[in-house]
Parts: structure tokens; C-alpha cells; sequence
């Protein structure tokens, strides 16, 4: 279990926990949690499927959401074979290396889930703010263009994690807090100075709280815009336009601000409640974006049902 390598990592098995005090009940615990992974692969998929082959949601709007799908199902299966293994074959080890691919991958997959939403606030506002020009301004090649930009910044913005981690040196705890990998918690059991960890690991932060932060000005530009429409009909149409996207940002942003302020603040939490803050941050985005956008996207509704209605025939 000890090994002593250039990359001075002195313990290569990590141990990952599932639900404290309820491991009895991991394989029933196993089915609502597949389910919801289930849930959330086949309905990422159906999205782009649906937009991939349907030639009139091909419009910056659905080529955003194709790139929200992609970085949810990014973000379903880097963290589905740990969650697998821990609740149905109670096998809560995980080596070093796999460990920090994995924090890697979830990483960068949260970074760019958080750009895309940024984008699609851009979207909205420029749909809103100057609709005659919107077509010419976001092209499908500027629209590809800016996703490549954007996923690389993510890309970037995480590739340090997994090598100041494996320069760490871990000799005296093996325990992780989660069902996954994350680099603030795998930063804490390092018996050497994590200094450089925490300070990019906080400034990483930073980076989707700047995202989270210019999404607030991009709505405010918007509300101040459909403000200065004169019909209340027309406000109401614009302003519905942006529901499914502020549905997603809730989402998205909710579970992080919580788990941020309990790794900060909230030192006597109970176990069980850090673990579901957790597995909620990673299980529900995935899950419920392809469900608020095939409720409140007509477009994207009819298009699943026209799909299924012709199968049947």
C-alpha cells in the first residue's frame, strides 16, 4: 500500500466514502442513484440527438445547449464509476493516479459547464438586447469558435491540479470526505505544504464565481432591456426566453456556493450531510437540465415527441 516514487506519493490507494452510517443499505441506495444517472445520460443524449438531427435548432441558442449537454455527460461519467463501485460492490479504494485523473476530469467538466452558462447568458441578452443583428453577430462558425476558446480556458484552468497534487506528500491519511475525487479534498490529507494548492485551488475558484458574477451583470443588462420594451406582452416573451437558463444557472451554482461554505465554514457539519452536498453537485445538474429544457423549450418538446411518435409508427 506504501510506495515511495519521484513523485514523492507515499500512500497509493486513496479511500473514497458512500453514505455514512447507511453502508448496509448501499445496493438499495444503489438503484435511485443509477436511476438518476440513467436519467440524466439518456436525456443529454436525447438533447443533442434532437438538435443534431433537426436542421431548423440549428441556431446558436440549441448549439449552446448541445455544449451544456456534452459538459453534463462529461461531468455524469467521471464521477459514475467510483459512485458504482462504492454502492454496489462496497469497493471504496481508488489509487493515487486514478484519483487525481479523476479530480481532473470532474474539474475541468465543472469549469466548462460554467463557461457554457456565461455564454448562454451572452446569448440570451444579445437575443434580447439587439435581435436584428444576433444571427449575423453569433454565426455558427463564430459559435464553434467560441466554445473551442472556452473549453480550452477550462481545460487550462484545471490542468495544474493533478500535478501539484502528485507533488504532495501523503503519509498519514488515506480517507477521503466524498463518493469522487475533488482537489480540495485530496489537498487535505497531504502531510506536506499544500500552500500552492490552496492558493490555485482558490483562485480556480474565483474563476467560476467571475463566470457566476458576470452572469448577474448579463441579466441585469436584460432586465434593463426588457424594461425599455413598451408591449407587457413582449416583455413577458423575452423574459421567457431565459427561464429554462436561470433554471440552470440555480442549479448549477446552488450546490457549489453550499459545498464551498461547508469545506470553508462549517467545520462541525455531520459526515452525511457534506457526502449528499456532494453527490447533489454532480447528480443534479446532469439530471435536471435536459428535464427544465424539454419542459420549457417548445421547440425542443415537439421535436421529442414528433421522434417518438414516429418510432411508434
Amino acid at each position: 500500500m506504501f510506495i515511495i516514487n519521484t513523485s514523492h506519493v507515499e500512500i497509493s490507494t486513496f479511500f473514497l466514502v458512500g453514505i455514512p452510517g447507511l453502508e448496509y443499505a448501499h445496493i438499495c441506495i444503489s438503484i435511485p442513484i443509477c436511476s438518476m444517472y440513467l436519467v440524466a445520460i439518456v436525456g443529454n443524449c436525447t438533447i443533442l440527438f434532437v438538435i443534431k438531427t433537426e436542421p431548423s435548432l440549428h441556431e446558436p441558442m440549441y448549439y449552446f445547449l448541445s455544449m451544456l449537454a456534452l459538459s453534463d455527460l462529461g461531468l455524469s461519467l467521471s464521477s459514475l464509476p467510483t459512485i458504482l463501485r462504492i454502492f454496489l460492490f462496497n469497493a471504496p479504494e481508488i489509487s493515487a493516479n486514478a484519483c487525481f485523473a479523476q479530480e481532473f476530469f470532474i474539474h475541468v467538466f465543472t469549469a466548462m459547464e460554467s463557461s457554457i452558462l456565461l455564454l448562454m447568458s451572452f446569448d440570451r441578452f444579445l437575443a434580447i438586447h439587439n435581435p436584428l443583428r444576433y444571427s449575423s453577430i453569433l454565426t455558427t462558425v463564430r459559435v464553434a469558435q467560441i466554445g473551442i476558446i472556452f473549453s480550452f480556458k477550462s481545460i487550462l484552468l484545471v490542468l495544474p491540479f493533478p500535478f501539484t497534487l502528485r507533488s504532495l506528500k501523503y503519509c498519514k491519511k488515506s480517507q477521503l470526505s466524498h463518493s469522487y475525487c475533488l482537489h480540495q479534498d485530496v489537498m487535505k490529507l497531504a502531510c506536506s505544504d499544500n500552500h500552492i494548492d490552496v492558493i490555485y485551488g482558490f483562485f480556480g475558484a474565483l474563476c467560476i464565481m467571475a463566470d457566476f458574477m458576470l452572469i448577474v451583470v448579463s441579466y441585469i443588462l436584460i432586465l434593463k432591456t426588457v424594461l425599455g420594451i413598451a408591449s407587457q406582452k413582449e416583455k413577458l416573451k423575452a423574459l421567457n426566453t431565459c427561464v429554462s437558463h436561470i433554471c440552470a444557472v440555480i442549479i448549477f451554482y446552488l450546490p457549489i456556493l453550499n459545498l464551498a461554505i461547508v469545506h470553508r465554514f462549517a467545520r462541525h457539519v455531520t459526515p452525511l450531510f457534506n457526502v449528499l452536498m456532494a453527490n447533489v453537485l454532480l447528480l443534479v445538474p446532469p439530471l435536471m437540465n435536459p428535464i427544465v429544457y424539454c419542459v420549457k423549450t417548445k421547440q425542443i418538446r415537439v421535436r421529442i415527441v414528433a421522434k417518438l411518435c414516429q418510432k411508434q409508427i
